[in-house]
C-alpha cells in the first residue's frame, strides 16, 4: 500500500533527530492550502522550486565561467545540484529533514543575476538609489511574488521554514529582510547545513574548473594545504594515473574532508550546547554549524587562494567588465524607455509598481546569453530587434 503524507510525517517523528524540523510542525504557508495526499509540505516546496522558471534559467547563468566558454564548466544550475547532493548527505548523516534542507539549497540561488557575483555588484550599484539589490532578497522575491504558477496566489507559496532558510543564507542576520523571519533566533539546522553545502560545493568545483581551464596551475595549488595533502595521498595511491584523474581524486578527497569535519563538529556542538530540541538549537547564535578550528583555517586559506588566483584572474576580470557594460546599458535603456521590455513586464509599471524594481527583476532574471543578445539588439544597429 502506498505511503500517505500522514505515514511520512509519522516516520519523520520516529526517525529524525529531536532538533530536526518536522514537516507536520511547519509554521505553514502564507496562503492556506489543502495538504497533499502523498507528499509532505517540504517535499512540495522542493518540487515547486524545481518546476519554477527561475530554476530552469540557472542552466545558463554564470557560476565563474560564462556558459559559452565551454560545456565542462559549472553553471549556476550544476552548482546548485552539487550543493543539493552534499546537503542531502550531511542532513542524512545528522538525521535532519532532508526534504527541507534540499528545498532550501535548491532555492538559494534563484535570485542570482547573469554573470555571477560581478553581475550582482553591478545591479546593486544601479539600484542603490532605489533600495539596492541582493540575491538572497531576490530569491525570496521570486518565490513570494515573481513566479506566476497559481491562480489563487502569487509566487510559489512555500512554507515559512524554506523562506526563512533562503533569507538567512549566511550567519549575518542584520539585513532588513531578516527582520520578518525572527532575527533573534538561528535558522533550522537544515538551513545551516544548506549554507555550508553551498560553500563546500563551490570551493571544490572552482578548484576543478580552475585547473581544467588553465587559470590555475598545478604547481600553484601546492600553496594550499588542503590540496597539497590530498593530492599527495591521491598520487601515492595511483602513481601512474594522469593528472586529470589525480585532479578529480584530490577534489573528491577535499570535499569528503570538509563534509566529515562539518558533521563531526556539528555533533560535538550539539553536545556542548546540550541541544535537545529545535528551540535549543535556534537559541545557539550565530549558528551551531561550523568547521573545526583547524578546518576553518584551511578553508579560509583555500578561499583566499581562489580569490587571488582565480576570481581575480584576467579572464574573470574581463568578464566582470563586460557584465558592467551589458547590465548598465540594459538597465539605463529600459529606465529611459520601459516599453523596450516585453509587454507583460511593462504592465507591472503601468499597474503602479516601482519602475526601477521592475527593471531589476527583469534584468536579474536574464540568463547570460539572453542578456548578451538583448544588448546586441539594443545597441548594434545591424542587429535585428
Amino acid at each position: 500500500m502506498a505511503m500517505k503524507r500522514e505515514d511520512m510525517e509519522a516516520r519523520e517523528a520516529t526517525l529524525l533527530a529531536p532538533w530536526a524540523m518536522r514537516s507536520a510542525e511547519s509554521r505553514g504557508r502564507h496562503y492556506s492550502e489543502e495538504e497533499h495526499r502523498v507528499r509532505t509540505a517540504f517535499q512540495r516546496d522542493r518540487d515547486r522550486v524545481i518546476h519554477s522558471a527561475a530554476f530552469r534559467r540557472l542552466e545558463y547563468k554564470t557560476q565563474v565561467f560564462v556558459n559559452h566558454e565551454g560545456d565542462y564548466y559549472r553553471t549556476r544550475l550544476t552548482h546548485t545540484m552539487e550543493a543539493a547532493q552534499i546537503t542531502r548527505s550531511v542532513a542524512r548523516a545528522l538525521r535532519l529533514n532532508e526534504d527541507l534542507a534540499e528545498a532550501i539549497v535548491l532555492a538559494h540561488d534563484l535570485g542570482h543575476t547573469p554573470f555571477g557575483h560581478a553581475g550582482e555588484r553591478v545591479l546593486d550599484g544601479l539600484m542603490e538609489p532605489y533600495g539596492g539589490f541582493e540575491h538572497n532578497a531576490q530569491s525570496l522575491r521570486i518565490v513570494e511574488r515573481l513566479e506566476e504558477r497559481y491562480p489563487d496566489f502569487p509566487g510559489l507559496n512555500l512554507t515559512w521554514e524554506v523562506r526563512e532558510g533562503i533569507v538567512k543564507h549566511s550567519s549575518e542576520y542584520d539585513r532588513p529582510l531578516v527582520r520578518l523571519f525572527d532575527p533573534a533566533v538561528a535558522p533550522t539546522l537544515e538551513a545551516q547545513v544548506a549554507d555550508f553545502a553551498d560553500e563546500i560545493a563551490y570551493n571544490c568545483h572552482d578548484i576543478d574548473d580552475g585547473l581544467q581551464s588553465g587559470m590555475l596551475a598545478p604547481g600553484e595549488m601546492e600553496e594550499v594545504s588542503l590540496w597539497r595533502e590530498h593530492f599527495a595521498e591521491a598520487r601515492s595511491r595511483s602513481p601512474e594515473a594522469p593528472f586529470s584523474i589525480l585532479r578529480y581524486q584530490t577534489v573528491r578527497r577535499i570535499l569528503d574532508a570538509m563534509v566529515s569535519d562539518l558533521v563531526g563538529t556539528v555533533e560535538a556542538g550539539l553536545a556542548t550546547h546540550s541541544v535537545e530540541t529545535i528551540d535549543d538549537l535556534r537559541a545557539v547564535r550565530p549558528r551551531i554549524a561550523r568547521y573545526s578550528d583547524e578546518m576553518g583555517r584551511r578553508v579560509r586559506e583555500l578561499k583566499s587562494f581562489l580569490m587571488d588566483h582565480l576570481y581575480m584572474h584576467v579572464r574573470v576580470t574581463r568578464m566582470g567588465v563586460k557584465a558592467r557594460t551589458v547590465l548598465t546599458g540594459l538597465f539605463q535603456q529600459y529606465f529611459e524607455e520601459p516599453r523596450q521590455m516585453p509587454a507583460h513586464v511593462h504592465a507591472h509599471i503601468e499597474r503602479g509598481e516601482d519602475k526601477a524594481r521592475v527593471i531589476a527583476d527583469y534584468v536579474a532574471g536574464m540568463t547570460d546569453r539572453f542578456a548578451l543578445e538583448e544588448y546586441k539588439k539594443l545597441f548594434d544597429p545591424l542587429e535585428r530587434v
